[in-house]
């Protein structure tokens, strides 16, 4: 079993709360089951959490909603729980390097924080 934990800015803010709060409640709530899976589940099915190759160990949990695709980005730490970081509305069929980038940024920023606590 894993924790799911929202990333926090410095500012106090989480950008993966702001995400779901533009999601119809429906949408919300479908996001909200497949979190439960990555904190439930030991092997959670790639259909809902997957490893992006090519990234600094960036993982993406994966949400069909009718026609929409959703996917919020994160990271696993210490083996206990996941670190979600940013979200977005999926368009294309690769995940926009731009919304890795920021994945990555707030891995760093939120392991330097973690190491000096």
């Amino acid at each position: 079993m894993k924790e799911v934990y929202f990333f926090k800015r410095a500012n106090g803010s989480r950008p993966v709360e702001e995400f779901l709060d533009e999601l119809t409640d429906k949408q919300a709530q479908k996001i909200a089951w497949v979190l439960k899976l990555i904190e439930d589940m030991d092997i959670i099915p790639s259909q809902y959490w997957k490893k992006l190759t090519h990234t600094d160990d960036i993982w993406e949990a994966r949400i069909q909603f009718g026609g929409n695709l959703f996917r919020i980005l994160g990271f696993e730490y210490k083996n206990s729980f996941v670190v979600l970081t940013n979200g977005f509305a999926k368009k294309t069929q690769k995940t926009p390097r731009q919304a890795i980038k920021i994945a990555e940024q707030r891995k760093k920023i939120y392991i330097k924080e973690a190491s000096n606590e």
